[in-house]
C-alpha cells in the first residue's frame, strides 16, 4: 500500500463517523422537536380539559344553588299554604257560627216567652217562624233536603231502612216514609234519607 492510499483509507475512516454522529445529532434533534411539539400539544389537550372542568364545576355550582334556592322557595310555599289552609278553616267555621248565632238568639226568645206565655197557638207560630228562620240559614250556607216521598229509591241519595205493603199500587217500589231526612251540601250528600219502600 501507497502512501496516498493509507492517508485515503485514514481520510475516508475519519469522514464516516463524523457524518454518522451528524446524522445521529439531527435525528436527535427531530426527535426532541416532535417531543416537544407533542409535549406542547399534550400540555395544551390538559390546559383545554381543566378549563372544560372548571366551566362545568361553575355550571353544577349554579345549578345546585338554583335547586337550594327553588327547594327553600317550595317548602316556604308549601308551608304557608297549609297555614292560609289552616287559617280559612278557622275562619269559615267562625263566619258560620257568626251567622248561626241570632238562631240561637231566637230559640233563647222562645224559651222565655213559653215560661211566661199560656197561648198554645202563639207558641207554635213563634217555634215555626224559628224552624223557618234556621231552614233559610241552611239553604243560604248551600244545604238543601233531598226530596223523598213518593220517589223512587235512589241509592245514592236514599238508604232503605225497611219495606211495608204498599197502601196503592202506584207506590209500589216507592218510597211512602221517611225515617231520617237526608241532606245535601252543594249537591253533595252529607247524610243520606232513611227511607221505607212499598212492597
Amino acid at each position: 500500500m501507497t502512501k496516498k492510499e493509507d492517508l485515503e483509507k485514514e481520510h475516508t475512516g475519519k469522514e464516516q463517523p463524523e457524518q454518522e454522529h451528524t446524522q445521529v445529532k439531527k435525528h436527535k434533534k427531530a426527535e426532541s422537536k416532535a417531543h416537544d411539539a407533542d409535549k406542547k400539544s399534550h400540555d395544551e389537550e390538559v390546559e383545554k380539559l381543566r378549563k372544560e372542568l372548571k366551566e362545568k364545576e361553575e355550571k353544577l355550582n349554579e345549578l345546585q344553588d338554583k335547586y337550594l334556592r327553588l327547594s327553600a322557595e317550595f317548602d316556604n310555599y308549601r308551608k304557608r299554604t297549609l297555614r292560609e289552609k289552616s287559617e280559612l278553616i278557622k275562619t269559615a267555621g267562625e263566619e258560620i257560627l257568626k251567622k248561626i248565632l241570632p238562631v240561637v238568639d231566637n230559640f233563647e226568645r222562645g224559651l222565655k216567652a213559653i215560661e211566661q206565655s199560656q197561648d198554645v197557638t202563639s207558641l207554635k207560630e213563634g217555634v215555626l217562624l224559628i224552624y223557618n228562620h234556621f231552614k233559610d240559614f241552611l239553604q243560604q250556607q248551600g244545604i238543601k233536603e233531598i226530596n223523598t216521598v213518593n220517589e223512587p229509591l235512589n241509592i245514592d241519595l236514599h238508604e232503605a231502612v225497611t219495606t211495608i205493603p204498599a197502601p196503592s199500587e202506584e207506590l209500589k217500589g216507592k218510597i211512602v216514609d221517611v225515617v231520617e231526612k237526608g241532606y245535601t251540601l252543594h249537591d253533595k250528600v252529607i247524610r243520606y234519607s232513611k227511607v221505607v219502600i212499598g212492597e
